[in-house]
């Protein structure tokens, strides 16, 4: 009888000292799933909130640049620096900070590099200031017109801020003006828009 009360007693307690693993083994298991499991939800929240930032950041900077006239957003842009040199030298850059609306079919300083660089040269001379100014009015609508409006005129001409006429046309879904591609649309300023085109547009 001793004998078996005995080996009973081994078994309990080698049961116990199985259980013990076990029990950690599974402890362990479900501590982990939870670390698992808070690890993936901080990482949604964490995910959520950079995209909330960058939302907040890409509206903050609409209306920043929306807060600007076309001349300070052209400075600021970092593209048109050749046009704000020609804007200084022709004295148009008062009239184009006025109240508007203007809309600025406006050449990168790349478009400005596909004309001879003499005759640009020839153009910042002083006494070549009418010419200048002339050529850089044939950029300028004296109304607002947005890409939604530009399209509306395919086909047909518009009234350039010299007096002169520019064709729209819209082709293969771009739009152009006397056959210089529209780039980027619709860059909005407090007193007018700025549409970028990939060449100088000469009267």
């Amino acid at each position: 009888m001793k004998k078996r009360i005995g080996i009973l007693t081994t078994l309990i307690m080698v049961v116990s000292i199985l259980q013990i693993p076990l029990c950690a083994n599974a402890e362990g298991l479900f501590s982990t799933e939870k670390y698992k499991v808070q690890e993936i939800t901080e990482g949604i929240i964490y995910k959520n909130y950079l995209t909330n930032i960058n939302n907040v950041k890409s509206s903050h900077m609409g209306d920043e640049k929306a807060s600007k006239d076309i001349v300070d957003i052209a400075i600021s842009d970092g593209r048109f620096k050749t046009l704000v040199t020609a804007l200084k030298s022709a004295e148009l850059v008062d009239a184009l900070k006025g109240e508007g609306p203007f809309t600025v079919f406006a050449p990168t300083d790349d478009a400005f590099a596909k004309l001879p660089k003499e005759k640009l040269d020839e153009l910042l001379k002083p006494e070549n200031k009418k010419a200048l100014v002339d050529i850089l009015k044939y950029h300028v609508v004296p109304s607002k017109v947005s890409s939604k409006d530009v399209i509306k005129l395919d086909g047909k001409e518009i009234t350039m801020a010299n007096g002169k006429k520019a064709k729209i046309k819209v082709k293969d879904g771009s739009v152009y003006i006397n056959d210089v591609k529209v780039t980027t649309t619709d860059i909005m300023g407090k007193n007018g828009v700025i549409h970028v085109i990939d060449a100088v547009l000469i009267p």
